[in-house]
């Protein structure tokens, strides 16, 4: 889709420490760090004493979008990228240049950005930040541009944070507004009801935020609410979107993992990897898995095209190399299939290992609730 230009870090739900600068691809800008009162270290000295969720990350070559025949095309396959993403509650999507880019180029993006000359990978990160973005802070965040022209047509991600109006949560994503607040230790914010509400901390206006709402409809401009790190959902067991990330090729999507100790399981996808069944599938315990997809010519070429990676066999890249649909009919299985067919395949592997890693207490109460 034209000369390319390399797109921004994402500021998503998933992100424990974004950046505080708004975002120069959309225009969104970051969740702030919240300021650390006492109780909110008291919160967090909780949720650290919690065994930790895995995390399930998928990496997509951007080339992907470069194949489609028009920008309607283009925006309908992101969509699908989306979807499958947020249907099988993925944490992070991955998006990486497989072009053969130098390994000494940064996986920071340039500043700026236009539509005449951005990459496929700018163009598939700027559809998935846009969709898992809550549908009444999208005027806000996001600028008007011809590459989202056709996100109208697309469907929506119907995900947990994608409230409606008449619709109480226990947490809301909100954005700051410049409004002036009651007192001069709060800030006005807009969390898509029909009233605005405030938080207890002064924030830039532009943010975008994750409000602990309570579990009491209270629009009462009176009642302080909390900003709380968009982990906090998830840490409680919901889904709460994927986090974007940008990476310069194959081998930075491994080495700039935002985790903690990194991706402790690799899987890759391919035709030319080994068969079995989803049902005899036995993954090892993780803390956070990443499955790899390739281009048109496989994760193979994405392997030799990488400085880093040339010349290794995807079998010592990954710690499974599998092919997950071995009786297809067709000849090639386009990406946005191969997504969907893997995570699909994936689902059951995954919630055992997940489920293995329970304290036993945990497993006893998910049985009786179950």
């Amino acid at each position: 889709m034209g000369k390319k230009k390399r797109p921004n870090g994402d500021h998503h739900a998933g992100d424990t420490t974004p950046p505080q600068t708004p975002d120069p691809i959309t225009g969104d800008a970051s969740h702030p760090i919240p300021k650390k009162t006492k109780k909110r270290k008291n919160q967090e000295e909780k949720r650290e004493s919690k065994p930790s969720i895995p995390t399930v990350s998928i990496a997509v070559p951007g080339s992907v979008i470069d194949n489609a025949q028009s920008l309607e095309l283009a925006t309908r396959l992101a969509g699908q990228i989306a979807r499958a993403a947020t249907i099988f509650r993925v944490d992070e999507v991955v998006v990486f240049d497989n072009s053969g880019s130098s390994v000494e180029e940064s996986s920071s993006p340039a500043p700026e950005s236009s539509d005449d000359n951005e990459s496929g990978a700018v163009f598939l990160i700027k559809i998935l930040k846009y969709l898992e973005t809550p549908q009444y802070l999208r005027k806000i965040l996001f600028s008007k541009q011809n590459s989202l022209r056709y996100v109208g047509v697309l469907p929506p991600l119907d995900a947990p944070h994608h409230l409606r109006k008449h619709e109480w949560a226990l947490y809301r994503e909100g954005i700051t507004l410049k409004e002036r607040a009651p007192n001069s230790t709060s800030t006005v914010v807009d969390v898509g009801l029909s009233k605005n509400v405030v938080i207890d901390q002064v924030l830039e206006p532009g943010q975008r935020v994750t409000v602990a709402m309570g579990a009491n409809r209270n629009l009462d401009p009176a009642v302080l609410h909390q900003v709380v790190s968009p982990l906090t959902p998830r840490d409680e067991g919901m889904y709460w979107g994927y986090r974007v990330r940008y990476a310069s090729s194959l081998s930075f999507v491994f080495d700039e993992c935002p985790y903690e100790g990194g991706y402790d399981c690799l899987i890759g996808t391919s035709e030319h990897g080994s068969t079995v069944k989803s049902s005899e599938l036995l993954l090892p315990s993780f803390r956070h898995l990443l499955i790899a997809f390739g281009g048109l010519a496989g994760l193979e070429e994405s392997i030799e095209e990488d400085k880093i990676l040339k010349g290794k066999d995807a079998r010592e890249v990954f710690s499974l190399y599998l092919n997950v649909c071995p009786n297809q009919g067709s000849r090639t299985i386009r990406t946005e299939e191969a997504i969907f067919v893997s995570l699909q395949y994936f689902q059951e592997p995954i919630c055992q290992a997940v489920e293995a890693q329970k304290p036993q207490q945990l497993r006893k109460c998910s049985q009786t609730t179950n």
